[in-house]
């Protein structure tokens, strides 16, 4: 089984997902890190590969490079210039796309059929570049989106109902960033409505508190790196055992020509398919003004 997956960029990010790759049940067979900062790539494959004897799946590391990515399943792009204190995701735009541009030449030159998963922020601007500049299929092109955002969401109504995360039916979708909402009229615990349960103004708090939740994370410790390493281990592992499963990611709406996050069937061909689902006409609105930001960044690094 040639379950191989590339991490391109060996930050906080990459590094996190890579760590949490190796601590979960993954059927990824082969892990190979490429970064410009070669001396501290083999560092991480050092430590990686020592945690080998204690992990629950059996994996080959190692570090490559971008001919690696000709046989890979999944290859990740983590790389670009990090969200500093003060900064909103929109702000790296330029200089992610730059950079975004010269890494997916290098891999299309090694011929690489797969899936792209995006992690780089302004993610949904990111994942829609990825696609134009691999001239790829929609459905191989995966943004992590809102799926993080998701987890906040879920972990914060948890705290509230004191229940599991899991049991809690409820998505973040639109923009990976300001304009992000919760469609609050498709939040469910079991049977019963979240806005039945929870007073508006509570919800409207952990709405807050979910958008503002990297900002908060950065404010602290400079990045964010656990949450989001996760999220792209269920990404990964959603493609590699065709899960099929239902994921706030971003993906391509060829509808309104972009990129965004709405809760989408991820299995082994990617994004198969988003859900079309009931809304308010205020939540309609609120996704309207998340496609025109997202839309508006997209011509400003495409004119």
């Amino acid at each position: 089984m040639n379950n191989k997956v590339v991490i391109v960029g060996c930050g906080n990010v990459g590094m996190a997902y890579a760590f949490a790759l190796v601590n979960q049940k993954t059927y990824v067979s082969d892990l190979v890190l490429i970064d410009i900062n070669t001396e501290k790539t083999i560092g991480e494959v050092m430590d990686l590969n020592h945690c080998l004897p204690y992990t629950p799946s059996k994996m080959n590391i190692k570090v490559g490079d971008y001919s690696d990515c000709r046989d890979a399943k999944i290859v990740v792009i983590a790389a670009g210039a990090n969200q500093r204190d003060g900064e909103t995701r929109m702000d790296l735009i330029y200089k992610n796309a730059s950079i975004f541009d010269s890494i997916i030449k290098e891999i299309k030159k090694s011929g690489f059929n797969g899936i792209y998963l995006i992690a780089t922020n302004p993610l949904d601007v990111m994942t829609y570049l990825t696609l134009k500049y691999s001239g790829t299929t929609p459905n191989k092109v995966i943004g992590t989106g809102a799926a993080l955002d998701t987890a906040r969401l879920r972990y914060l109504l948890s705290e509230e109902l004191n229940m599991c995360p899991k049991d809690i039916d409820a998505y973040v979708i639109g923009e990976h960033g300001d304009s992000e909402f919760i469609p609050w009229s498709n939040a469910n615990v079991g049977f019963k409505k979240i806005t039945d349960l929870l007073p508006k103004k509570k919800l409207d708090r952990i709405e807050e508190k979910v958008r503002n939740s990297a900002y908060e994370v950065i404010k602290r410790k400079g990045a964010t790196a656990y949450g989001i390493g996760t999220c792209m281990v269920r990404i990964t592992n959603a493609i590699l055992e065709d899960k099929k499963i239902i994921l706030s990611v971003s993906s391509y709406d060829k509808i309104k020509d972009v990129c965004i996050s709405t809760p989408t069937i991820v299995g082994a061909d990617g994004a198969r398919e988003k859900i079309d689902f009931p809304m308010t006409k205020d939540e309609k609105a609120k996704l309207n003004s998340s496609i025109k930001i997202i839309k508006d960044a997209i011509d400003k690094v495409l004119k």
